[in-house]
């Protein structure tokens, strides 16, 4: 039942998706109700109750602190209790004159990534509210119940929780405003530990991750030691924009996390970067901001520093910050060599190469690596390389006038890992490569193995890492092109998001939607066989066994079918002897769906088939031979439903027996020809009918 219950949630999904794209369902301003709780519905129910609302869906327990660091046994959370900020605040607020990066001090949690994306979130009231809806309070109204608004993978969802938050010794663990009233910060960030599971799965993580959830934006990444000769102007027009900036040291050894340098920068912590200003002679200076909310840089430009000196007092007054609140300014030569890496949210996803600003031109599809059929690893395993989800991109426009190139961003983000960490599970190493093609217009065509083997990639993503995100900025000719997304290594399975941005109009698809057909199948029940043409052996024991009334059993069937296995040429039946294999009562019920006549001329095809795909003639083949071997039946099935197929009809090593191969010919080639009454498409109809 465990394949059945994956259909339903496939089935159920593509339908929501379909419903969802004609509907306007997952955009910001309709997002979807996580977990089905409607704010507004649990808000007036709890005021007419007259009892502060309580979440259920994510309760005040352990389990919801964390599973290691965090769990039960930790010492962190001993002493734990959740409370309402009208527990143990006497006048607490939501928001106070705005949020601000103040706001955000770090607490027990080794989420300073996060923070650092939630600080530049205050830069933008427009896209700050995207996240923080507006009317939320302690004062009129209060009934314990927030709600926020994240991204996530191609859909905006609205995240319901209580206002009860993880207090120790009277203070709040995790994350709290420099004021200790304001807590807007601490519900948000409750709120997003809820989307992804629990508290503990926040810690570790990179600072895009926050801008994109935030934003739905897309991050690029400079390594600082190989900046281009313009980031301060990119620097200075993505601020003007709006977007959101992250910057962070790398570490050398796990001994460097959280080191201070000698000049007060924490390594591998992940800061804001908030400002920049430039004023004839001054010198270009950056402003930076750590979310601890103190520990700030001691060198050149700090807040004390004798550089301000020189500065009008005016702008010194506007610019100098004398507190220790985290935030600092410092030189952008200084910046460039203590840094290593900058991460920049483009919320409009405009170039940001040139002054002109453009809209890109976006593609999102959803994908998924599935071990035995679409998780085949990188270029290093080219016998498998080739049945990753592919995707078509067609690039029509160049850049400018009397150029050839053609500038686009590929993101690939792999779907819900920090959820899994409470499993043991982790980031996988992800990439991705860029083919050219030449389809001529053709749909659905997916690049065999002899294809990789014999061309070189055109791009590929700058290297695989087991970050949530792969991005990589591309110029490609005009024309035709794969792009093959993968882990680094085989059979690794995950889900992913695939984001095609580029400058000018381009058209994507992946090379197996929808694409399910049978062209050249066997077609043997729709045959019509004259007498002569049946084996008078056949004949012979098909009257034995149904007597008189010319009519025999699912048994006796099976009796007919392992004569006929047993009576072929010696490799499948030396095989089945081998071992101890005869026909399933399974898969001799499903030659019950056709006439039994045709049960003879059939057989012999699939052993044809069979001998040809298994490659080291062990009797069975490998999910990938089994893909090649439906293909050459004549099957074109798109991924989703290959995959159910290996699901179903192998062993628990992947592989598959004659047995089971006979048995999905038999089901492929009956739901092929079989009338479809319903208004189903060709692979609903199949996915529907070959499980049951």
């Amino acid at each position: 039942m465990v394949e059945e219950r994956i259909y339903a949630t496939g089935m159920a999904a593509r339908l929501r998706s379909q419903w969802d794209r004609d509907e306007g369902l997952g955009q910001n301003h309709n997002a979807v109700k996580f977990l089905g709780q409607d704010y507004e519905s649990l808000r007036a129910q709890s005021l007419r109750s007259g009892r502060l609302f309580e979440d259920n869906l994510y309760p005040c327990a352990a389990s919801s602190l964390g599973f290691d660091e965090l769990g039960p046994r930790s010492s962190k959370t001993h002493g734990v209790r959740w409370m309402r900020p009208t527990e143990f605040c006497k006048r607490p607020e939501f928001i106070v004159d705005g949020a601000t990066r103040t706001d955000i001090c770090q607490g027990a949690l080794g989420d300073c990534w996060l923070l650092a994306a939630i600080a530049s979130l205050t830069l933008n009231d427009t896209i700050l509210h995207r996240v923080v809806p507006h009317g939320q309070g302690f004062q009129q109204g209060y009934a314990g119940i927030f709600h926020f608004q994240f991204w996530q993978f191609g859909e905006w969802l609205d995240v319901v929780i209580d206002d009860r938050l993880p207090v120790k010794d009277g203070k709040l663990l995790f994350v709290h405003s420099a004021e200790g009233t304001e807590f807007w910060s601490a519900l948000l960030e409750k709120a997003y530990a809820k989307l992804n599971g629990c508290y503990e799965a926040l810690s570790g993580g990179s600072t895009s991750e926050g801008f994109e959830d935030f934003t739905g934006g897309v991050t690029e990444m400079y390594e600082l030691r190989k900046a281009p000769s313009d980031l301060y102007s990119i620097i200075r027009r993505a601020i003007d924009r709006g977007s959101l900036l992250g910057c962070s040291i790398d570490i050398t050894s796990s001994r460097d996390m959280e080191a201070v340098t000698f000049k007060k920068l924490v390594k591998g912590h992940a800061y804001s970067l908030t400002a920049v200003v430039y004023r004839g002679n001054m010198t270009k200076l950056v402003r930076i901001r750590n979310p601890w909310g103190e520990v700030e840089w001691t060198g050149a430009w700090s807040d004390n520093s004798r550089e301000w000196d020189s500065v009008d007092r005016s702008v010194r007054g506007r610019l100098q910050n004398r507190s220790e609140d985290g935030e600092f300014w410092m030189s952008f030569s200084d910046f460039l060599r203590e840094f290593s890496r900058l991460e920049i949210c483009n919320l409009t996803a405009d170039a940001l190469q040139n002054n002109q600003l453009k809209k890109w031109s976006s593609s999102l599809y959803q994908g998924e690596w599935r071990r035995g059929s679409t998780a085949g690893g990188c270029r290093n395993y080219p016998a498998t390389f080739w049945l990753n989800p592919q995707f078509k991109l067609v690039l029509q426009h160049p850049d400018a006038p009397g150029q050839a190139d053609c500038s686009f961003l590929v993101a690939l983000m792999q779907k819900d890992r920090r959820k899994k960490r409470r499993e043991g599970k982790d980031m996988e190493t992800i990439g991705f490569a860029v083919y050219e093609v030449r389809f001529m217009g053709r749909s659905g065509v997916h690049l065999k193995r002899d294809f990789f083997l014999t061309h070189a990639s055109s791009a590929r993503s700058e290297l695989f890492i087991n970050l949530r995100e792969v991005s990589s900025r591309l110029r490609l000719p005009a024309g035709e092109y794969i792009i093959v997304p993968s882990t680094f290594d085989p059979h690794k399975e995950a889900d992913f998001v695939l984001r095609v941005f580029s400058e000018k109009p381009a058209d994507s698809d992946e090379t197996s939607r929808d694409k399910t057909c049978a062209e050249n199948v066997f077609f043997v029940f729709q045959t019509e066989l004259h007498e002569s043409q049946i084996d008078a052996a056949f004949k012979n024991l098909f009257r034995q066994l149904a007597g008189p009334d010319m009519e025999i059993s699912v048994t006796e069937l099976q009796t007919i079918m392992n004569r006929i296995i047993s009576k072929l040429d010696c490799f499948v039946s030396f095989f089945f002897c081998l071992l101890s294999k005869c026909f399933s009562i399974f898969c001799v019920s499903s030659f019950l769906c056709v006439i039994s006549d045709f049960l003879h001329p059939f057989v012999p095809l699939c052993q044809t088939i069979f001998r040809q795909f298994d490659l080291d003639k062990s009797g069975t083949m490998s999910s990938y031979e089994m893909r090649m071997a439906l293909e050459s039946a004549g099957f074109k099935l798109t991924n989703h439903l290959f995959q159910l197929i290996i699901l179903r009809y192998t062993e628990d090593d992947m592989a598959v027996d004659f047995d089971n191969f006979v048995t999905c010919l038999v089901r492929l080639e009956t739901m092929f020809t079989f009338p479809n009454s319903h208004a189903l498409s060709v692979p609903q109809w199949i996915t529907l009918t070959m499980f049951a």
